[in-house]
């Protein structure tokens, strides 16, 4: 069987110091191949504000960062999802938040581009995020044949959008969602687990949810509660607060039994329209 692997991590504005901290979780994994590695969002460059992010986006398959994460893969033999990584786009000032998906011999094979982008007011330490002025929403859905199953591939404020993962669902039945996220201590303390377990139910697939956790440098303050979550809703690991990564193993046969006992997706009387 698979591993699948979340690396819970308090990013900082210092691009290098992120990516030593990534290959020094890469270096604890077991031996297990395949394993697919899922790196929470901004993993590579948090806690400054919207230009210092601006000044590490890099061009599409291009730039040191890619490079070093396509590195890392390749020689670690591990799939990762690059949690998201600032990408130009042709606005200027602006980029997109794009979810970058690494295979093991280094190939970057699909991104996908935020697409709910968090725009709200909150009673803490930041109170208004406004994502919407510097980065620019994707409209793609994406699901990914891998070693895995079918790996969906979402960021953060998506995991409140049910209709988007039915939708995904259309393309193909997920086995594993891949949820990096930097889901701050107010919302995450009140919705986190909650909306992961239904994503997780609802769809009867493997969450892998890689979050940024404690204080940042700006004072942002996120939840951590990394966590892998079973088809049938089970927490089968769980990193509250520390940095660290967790790791457990994907059972197809038990994605198989649950679908096969409770067809929900042959029952559903309602279809999503693709994004």
């Amino acid at each position: 069987m698979a591993n699948i692997v979340a690396i819970q991590m308090t990013s900082t504005p210092d691009v290098t110091e992120n990516l030593q901290f990534v290959e020094q979780e890469l270096q604890k994994l077991p031996p297990q191949r395949p394993c697919l590695v899922v790196l929470p969002e901004c993993f590579a460059c948090f806690g400054g504000n919207e230009y210092t992010i601006l000044q590490v986006a890099e061009d599409k398959n291009s730039g040191p960062v890619q490079n070093r994460i396509a590195e890392l893969a390749k020689q670690y033999d591990v799939w990762i999802v690059a949690g998201s990584f600032p990408i130009l786009c042709d606005i200027p000032d602006k980029y997109t938040a794009s979810c970058l998906l690494f295979n093991n011999q280094g190939a970057a094979l699909e991104e996908y581009q935020k697409i709910h982008l968090f725009d709200v007011q909150i009673s803490d330490n930041t109170g208004t995020y406004l994502e919407s002025s510097y980065t620019q929403a994707g409209n793609k859905l994406v699901v990914v044949d891998t070693p895995f199953g079918n790996l969906g591939l979402a960021v953060c404020y998506d995991i409140r959008f049910a209709a988007m993962f039915t939708a995904m669902s259309q393309i193909a039945p997920l086995d594993v969602l891949a949820l990096p996220a930097a889901f701050t201590q107010k919302t995450g303390q009140a919705h986190w687990q909650h909306l992961l377990n239904a994503r997780a139910i609802e769809n009867q697939c493997y969450l892998v949810a890689a979050n940024q956790t404690g204080k940042h440098v700006n004072q942002r303050q996120t939840y951590g509660h990394s966590c892998i979550i079973s088809p049938w809703g089970q927490t089968l690991a769980e990193l509250p607060q520390e940095t660290g990564t967790i790791c457990t193993q994907i059972d197809h046969a038990l994605i198989s039994k649950i679908r096969a006992n409770m067809p929900v997706h042959q029952h559903n009387k309602f279809r999503s329209q693709l994004v």
